[in-house]
């Protein structure tokens, strides 16, 4: 009876204790878990560095893409200078905010040049707008000058 009973209290005490045990499956997708975790935060890390060496690369691009739009509205400029009075006057206010949009333009690539690894992604979507807006601009001008003057 002695014996039945110590055999009772430790098989009871061995059940407790796999019972506290925390489950080996249960450690080995946690571990998963953190191991993935970790990999995604290494990969979107990867990525910022990445597009942050591509810097160099985007301000050459977009320096280049406004001494031509900055050569057009000099172009523009010349062809509305041999227009009349009258386009002419009109004009100004035109080519005067898109030489403002060029200098504003000019700042964002200043603000490019000198974009850290954290203020990159900010810089690069700011840019880019900007280019855009000026752009746009610049073939709406273009399109009244075309409509507005003769060739």
């Amino acid at each position: 009876m002695k014996n039945i009973l110590l055999a009772t209290a430790l098989l009871s005490i061995a059940a407790f204790a796999a019972g506290c045990k925390p489950s080996t499956e249960t450690d080995r997708v946690a571990a998963q878990f953190d191991k993935a975790k970790a990999r995604a935060e290494d990969a979107a890390q990867s990525m910022k560095d990445f597009a942050y060496a591509q810097k160099t690369e985007f301000v050459a691009k977009m320096q280049s893409q406004l001494t031509a739009i900055n050569r057009d509205v000099d172009q523009l400029s010349a062809k509305i200078e041999r227009s009349s009075d009258a386009a002419k006057a009109e004009a100004k206010p035109k080519l005067e905010a898109l030489r403002e949009q060029a200098a504003k333009m000019n700042k964002q690539l200043d603000d490019a040049r000198n974009a850290t690894t954290s203020t990159w992604d900010k810089v690069k979507t700011d840019s880019g707008r900007a280019y855009d807006a000026l752009k746009d601009d610049f073939k709406r001008a273009r399109q009244w000058a075309s409509d507005k003057i003769a060739p």
